[in-house]
């Protein structure tokens, strides 16, 4: 029988480790430098346990069982091995002494990780013969653990470690931006005290908990039910984790003891309110740096626009515009913090780039050398710009979407200036609840109809917002399902594929009909990026997602007049290396299918990439080493979204690494998949996304 979940030790322990590393700065996950294997274990050991079982293994009496010496393991060593999988509850006896705790499953580990953590708890902690190989452990993850793939693992039940790994990253508000709020029956603090707290538990705790605590991939915390548990009840929950899978805080040396101390008082006042932000505080940060009348009327550079990428620097907020042909850097433009996504005017002319803190940068790329002409902040958190695309607006208007305050605005192109704000907050699609934060996620323009179609994420709306008259707004309401997140187009550009990843489906939009036509069922977590389009041998034309729970890589039929029988339903379901994927990308030149797993936690898959042969799918996925041929030294190096160039015959991989060290960008032949060029240039800071601004402009993926 399969247990579940020992004491809040040995899980916790493992969970804070893996997990929250996530939220580090520099979102460097599980990096070391190489060792030996017995240095290994001792690391992996320090790294996962020690927090809870002590360095010594000595354990904590009444709370957390010793693995020094145990009588517990030396009885039945294997039965390590299962509690490290799949956990372990209910009351064990331990050297005489019992214990009935908790422990999650640490199955998110990978199993190196796992197998030389328990090699040092056998040998150097038990004098102990048995031993454990990576091998051994991999073959019992599945039967035990219910999966082969540890970014399935699941450190907090119910959220794989991918998607906590994706879910988890920190806010970019801050407490200079909360209005401060005091709550009768909270404990006193002071305002430097509350500013601390607040921009601690943006950093650390709004990814899983909410801006308002309501509660998303954690439990709600608002003051009804933190007051209720008091602050003693909150300081051991934040110190020492919990059963569900909450990080250690305390003891794994995220916070000292005084800041422990500090977030129970804080969790128990009403959560500051982010404030608004409006037409007025729009207008404020509103520039336009090169009026429209004194920019160039014709193209003043020799660059082949069509062929330059703009490509994310994640935490140098900047971005770099990158010559497709000569691989080599025309600038670096200084933008908002870590911008999400890049989008291009119908024309090719401006680049709209949007950073997580809301502020938008517009390069015209006609200057001798593209540079900024006009910025704005349109809230405090955000994910997505777009532009219009239709017969007779194109490059007339921009649209951005806000995480914070939940809204979207309509901008005039070339300049910027807000022109309609309009909120999101409203129902729930299935519930029929009134939610107070529901984000703006993807936002993509129409080819059909003058129209914006905007994913609202927390709701789970469609809206398609006809921008043809500003002043007398028509919006369209499209009911698909709750979470909401990216998507794109199929390749007649008619129908508009995106995924509600939560919920485990992936809506469709007749953008011709201005209808839903399907909600499909795939898992787990999808997350398709843009998607991609190709012709299946056997299927026709279809459009494919990955996943961030899963190694599942999904193929959906896309034509509903030629391939009826198909359309609006899975085809077929590759395999790929494992969880943790971010992006899948085609060209329709190419018979190449790649897939990144920059997620995953065993590096091996994380550094590298998978690519199918479409005329061959059943001969499954060649492995590519990129962050190898990269030669950056240490760090993480995780390999992240794959982009063609504008002929189709070259696709540019990102290898991200810590903020700093050494990262690069890889180009692959993708004829021969051969290495064809390393970018490592110093200012390449966290490379991240990388919009080719052909591909861009024509929604080709």
């Amino acid at each position: 029988m399969k247990r579940t979940l020992i004491s809040t030790a040995l899980a916790i322990a493992l969970g804070a480790g893996a997990s929250f590393a996530f939220a580090a700065e520099s979102d460097v996950v599980n990096e070391r430098a190489p060792k030996t294997e017995d240095q290994a274990g001792e690391a992996a050991y320090l790294a996962h346990c020690a927090a809870c079982h002590q360095p010594t293994g000595a354990g904590l009496a009444g709370a957390f069982p010793p693995l020094k010496d145990s009588d517990w393991i030396k009885k039945d060593p294997q039965a390590a091995l299962q509690a490290v999988l799949a956990g372990l509850s209910g009351k064990i006896t331990v050297n005489g002494n019992d214990y009935n705790a908790v422990m999650p499953a640490m199955s998110h580990l990978a199993d190196a990780d796992i197998a030389a953590l328990l090699n040092h708890v056998m040998d150097d902690l038990n004098d102990l013969d048995t031993r454990f190989t990576a091998d051994q452990v991999a073959a019992a993850r599945k039967d035990i653990a219910g999966a082969s793939d540890p970014a399935q693992g699941e450190a907090h039940p119910g959220t794989s470690q991918a998607e906590a790994a994706y879910k988890g990253a920190p806010s970019s508000m801050a407490a200079g931006d909360m209005k401060m709020v005091r709550s009768p029956g909270a404990p006193d603090m002071t305002e430097e005290e509350f500013a601390q707290a607040t921009d601690i538990f943006f950093q650390r705790c709004a990814g899983c908990h909410g801006v308002l605590r309501k509660g998303a991939t954690g439990k709600p915390l608002t003051p009804d039910l933190t007051q209720a548990k008091g602050t003693d009840y909150l300081k051991a929950l934040i110190n020492f984790g919990s059963p569900g899978g909450m990080p250690n805080f305390g003891t794994g040396g995220e916070l000292t003891i005084d800041q422990v101390d500090l977030m129970a008082r804080f969790l128990q006042h009403t959560p500051p309110n982010p404030p608004e932000w409006g037409m007025t505080e729009m207008r404020e940060s509103w520039k336009v740096l090169v009026p429209v009348e004194d920019r160039p009327t014709r193209k003043m550079n020799k660059y082949n626009l069509e062929n330059v990428f703009s490509v994310t620097l994640r935490d140098s907020g900047e971005i770099a515009l990158i010559d497709g042909d000569t691989k080599e850097i025309i600038n670096i433009i200084k933008t908002g913090y870590a911008v999400h996504i890049s989008r291009v005017s119908h024309s090719g002319r401006y680049v709209y780039t949007i950073g997580r803190d809301g502020k938008i940068d517009l390069i015209d790329m006609w200057m001798a050398k593209p540079e900024r002409v006009a910025e704005i902040k349109i809230g405090l958190e955000a994910r997505s710009v777009e532009t219009s695309k239709y017969k007779g607006f194109e490059d007339k208007l921009a649209i951005a979407g806000a995480y914070w305050p939940p809204q979207f605005v309509i901008m005039d192109g070339p300049s910027l200036e807000p022109m309609k704000i309009v909120s999101t907050r409203g129902m729930t699609v299935d519930t029929q609840e009134y939610h107070p934060e529901p984000r703006v996620a993807a936002i993509v323009g129409s080819h059909q109809h003058p129209e914006f179609i905007v994913n609202v994420k927390e709701t789970g709306r469609i809206l398609l917002v006809d921008y043809s008259d500003i002043d007398n707004l028509r919006i369209t309401t499209l009911d698909a399902a709750r979470f909401l997140h990216d998507g794109g187009w199929d390749v007649t550009k008619r129908y508009f594929l995106t995924a509600a990843n939560q919920s485990d489906k992936i809506a469709v939009v007749d953008s011709k009909e201005q209808r839903m036509v399907g909600l499909i069922d795939v898992d787990k977590i999808p997350h398709p990026g843009r998607g991609a389009n190709f012709v299946h041998p056997e299927f026709g034309p279809v459009w494919g997602t990955s996943a961030l729970g899963n190694d599942k890589i999904t193929l959906i039929g896309t034509d509903p007049e030629k391939h009826a029988d198909n359309a609006w339903k899975v085809v077929e379901v590759l395999h790929g290396q494992g969880g943790g994927s971010l992006f899948i990308k085609t060209h329709p030149k190419s018979r190449n299918l790649w897939v990144d797993t920059p997620l995953n936690p065993d590096e091996k898959v994380a550094q590298s990439v998978a690519v199918f042969n479409i005329d061959d799918l059943d001969a499954g996925y060649e492995v590519l080493p990129i962050a190898e041929w990269a030669n950056l030294g240490e760090g993480p190096k995780r390999v992240v979204q794959p982009e063609y160039n504008a002929a189709g015959d070259e696709v540019w991989f990102s290898v991200w690494n810590g903020k700093d060290q050494r990262s690069a960008l890889v180009v692959v032949d993708d004829k021969t998949r051969k290495l064809k060029a390393v970018l490592d240039d110093a200012r390449l800071v966290t490379p991240t996304g990388k919009f080719n601004i052909n591909n861009t402009v024509n929604d080709v993926y």
